[in-house]
């Protein structure tokens, strides 16, 4: 009997390639869309070369769920981010995730069944030089809430995972382990540690399971308890 499949998007290395491996053990087959690695190969900054990878992942049949989990974040101070910074962030954030869910959306309505999850970030509630990568995983919150509005009669969830700080190999070559400024981070998480990719797996298989229906619309925050005291309640 095939497994059913789920799509990660740039699941090939850090919080995606977590998802992705977390999958496996929940006994889905995770089909990876990613600049590297071993899955379909594409630049998803690029709207025919995403069109063409998603095409390549329905050749087999329909997914019903999606982990849009690629993103990009082009530091920059509010004085001097680009308007190129910006199209390049919104098309990989925010344009690419809307087009994974249009290519997917046929066959979860066909199945009457469907789960989204859309990769935002604690930036969302507003960091420094982050003016493209906040404004988007903000735009990903949007779409969650107004696909769980229009989606929740076929059977289709969508819920969002916002990351606080989380050691992945990008992390730390940004925030060298020895760093004061690294130790200042932990010692800003409540729990007092960084997270790792498997914490945001572990939240994602939640959202994942066919079980959690009644759940949508919805953000967690994968954080140490830094949002307490920011995100509305």
């Amino acid at each position: 009997m095939s497994r059913e499949r789920v799509l990660v998007t740039g699941g090939a290395s850090g919080i995606g390639a977590a998802i992705a491996q977390r999958c496996i053990e929940d006994g889905y087959e995770p089909v990876v869309i990613d600049r590297i690695g071993k899955g379909l190969i594409a630049d998803l900054s690029d709207l025919q070369a995403t069109a063409q990878a998603l095409q390549q992942a329905l050749s087999k049949g329909p997914i019903t769920r999606l982990v849009n989990n690629v993103g990009m974040v082009c530091p920059n101070s509010a004085e001097e981010q680009t308007f190129e910074e910006l199209e390049r962030v919104w098309a990989l954030n925010v344009r690419c995730s809307l087009q994974c869910m249009q290519a997917l959306l046929p066959g979860m309505k066909e199945a009457g069944f469907g789960r989204i999850l859309n990769m935002s970030s604690r930036a969302s509630l507003g960091k420094e030089l982050r003016s493209a990568y906040a404004a988007t995983k903000a735009g990903l919150l949007g779409m969650t809430r107004v696909w769980s509005l229009e989606l929740g009669r076929f059977g289709i969830t969508a819920n969002a995972i916002g990351p606080g700080p989380i050691r992945t190999e990008l992390f730390e070559k940004a925030n060298p382990p020895d760093s004061p400024k690294t130790q200042a981070i932990i010692d800003s998480v409540p729990v007092k540690r960084l997270g790792v990719p498997e914490d945001i797996a572990q939240a994602s298989s939640f959202f994942l399971d066919a079980r959690s229906g009644f759940v949508t619309g919805q953000v967690l925050y994968v954080c140490g308890g830094m949002t307490v005291g920011v995100a509305g309640v």
